[in-house]
């Protein structure tokens, strides 16, 4: 599904007209993405994604949920490698390098996280991260059902999988793995956050803005940008003022 949607996203990006908004995002199908977040948000998530996550949470012992977790979060350490390798980051690329292979063979096919007990610590990248790190923009911002938020350079990205030799089968099928279990996870640690998004004006935004953030602070390595970090604090605090 992970790569049905990188298509999708290509495609949309080729059909629909180019649009950016007052606030720098190009969001050029906001009608339709807010088709999709209200029906993401107000049905499949209650009625699907949440209490499938809070019963996997509850249920389902934690060294399972954790074994499982390191075992798909391993099988990223190719991809990661080659994403930091490409973006000259040689010192972390080689920690992604020694993560995978002390894992799958220490750890027993990554199911113990025995690289980071040794202090053997990097984050996960992809190829989306690569191509924001050297400047390529967002591009059209889709919201998918089922699925969630995605934009052109992350479905880029996504297919650069493809022709990645060797990785791409465990690209493929650790993606819908991950997806479909990590995500559980996921969404249970997300239930605090729920009453932010709820208090938010408007839900889609607010979800929105979230995302690209995020990517781009995954692009940037982890850079924060000073000036623009204040305004986000000021912005914070006005919208803490309103919910109070």
């Amino acid at each position: 599904m992970r790569y049905g949607v990188s298509i999708a996203v290509m495609l949309a990006a080729l059909t629909g007209c180019s649009s950016t908004n007052s606030d720098g995002v190009s969001d050029p199908f906001e009608p339709v993405n807010r088709v999709m977040w209200d029906f993401n948000y107000h049905i499949v998530d209650p009625y699907l994604y949440r209490p499938t996550a809070l019963f996997y949470a509850e249920y389902v012992p934690s060294p399972i949920r954790t074994g499982t977790a390191n075992f798909l979060a391993n099988l990223d350490e190719p991809i990661s490698f080659v994403s930091t390798l490409l973006m000259g980051e040689g010192e972390i690329a080689l920690d992604h390098f020694n993560r995978f292979w002390i894992n799958s063979t220490f750890g027993i096919a990554g199911i113990f996280d025995v690289a980071s007990a040794a202090g053997i610590v990097a984050e996960e990248r992809q190829l989306g991260d690569t191509l924001g790190h050297y400047g390529v923009g967002h591009g059209p911002y889709l919201m998918i059902p089922f699925y969630g938020p995605t934009t052109f350079r992350e479905g880029t990205g996504d297919i650069g999988g493809f022709f990645v030799p060797t990785l791409f089968d465990l690209n493929f099928y650790q993606g819908a793995a991950k997806w479909g279990l990590q995500g559980l996870d996921d969404r249970a640690a997300a239930v605090g956050q729920e009453p932010l998004i709820e208090a938010s004006p408007d839900s889609y935004i607010f979800v929105r803005d979230a995302y690209l953030q995020n990517r781009d602070f995954r692009a940037s390595g982890g850079e924060i940008n000073l000036e623009q970090d204040e305004q986000d604090d000021e912005d914070l605090n006005e919208f803490i003022d309103e919910f109070e």
